[in-house]
């Protein structure tokens, strides 16, 4: 039953983003659209709830509450960004805004970005932990609780790795391919502050003619 409920959420999620951007856009009901993207966390809330009651039933503790658990915290950790990054593109191209802002890819500024997401993964992570902990309280000492401790080590084994992909990128920066964006910097400034080695010469012939 929690897998199936897991698998509804999940399509749930989708099926709500899709309606509430269509709606924002394509019908010009922003309120409307905004209604349904806030019932997404009520799917969660349900998963949630009803993974209490499964275990208050009498139900074996397994790898499938604490999956309910990752899941929810993955929501929490990422969800928002996934939908501000959808409703950019589909702002763009249903409501004729502005190209959605890319994320940075090189230097500096990529190592704070991938900082930044790794933040998310380490609340997905500490969500995800309380509900397995207060899940493990709930059963007590009569059940057996294994299979929810180990979904906390497996949810911050995954923040380490991708806390390590992401220190990478502060360790060894990203550089931009020679010559990448170097026509859009020139073209922001003012003539007279581009230097001169990067200003092509007159040939022989063109002053000539002047």
């Amino acid at each position: 039953m929690i897998v199936t409920l897991i698998v509804i959420c999940e399509v749930g999620f989708w099926v709500l983003l899709a309606a509430g951007l269509a709606t924002r856009y394509l019908l010009k009901m922003p309120r409307a659209g905004l209604a349904l993207l806030l019932c997404e966390p009520l799917l969660e809330v349900l998963l949630l709830v009803v993974s209490a009651i499964d275990l208050k039933n009498g139900a074996e503790p397994s790898w499938r509450h604490g999956l309910a658990a990752v899941y929810i915290g993955y929501t929490v950790g990422h969800g928002h960004r996934t939908v501000k990054w959808l409703d950019g593109h589909a702002a763009h191209r249903l409501g004729g805004g502005p190209p959605p802002v890319k994320p940075p890819r090189y230097g500096m500024a990529r190592a704070r970005h991938e900082g930044t997401v790794w933040l998310g993964s380490v609340t997905a992570a500490a969500v995800a932990s309380g509900l397995l902990l207060l899940a493990t309280w709930y059963v007590g000492d009569d059940g057996n609780t294994d299979s929810l401790r180990s979904w906390i080590y497996i949810a911050w084994r995954g923040v380490g790795i991708h806390g390590l992909i992401a220190l990478s990128y502060t360790i060894w920066p990203k550089k931009a391919p020679e010559g990448e964006g170097k026509d859009s910097a020139l073209a922001a400034r003012n003539p007279e502050h581009v230097a001169d080695v990067l200003v092509r010469r007159p040939r022989k012939d063109e002053e000539q003619i002047r």
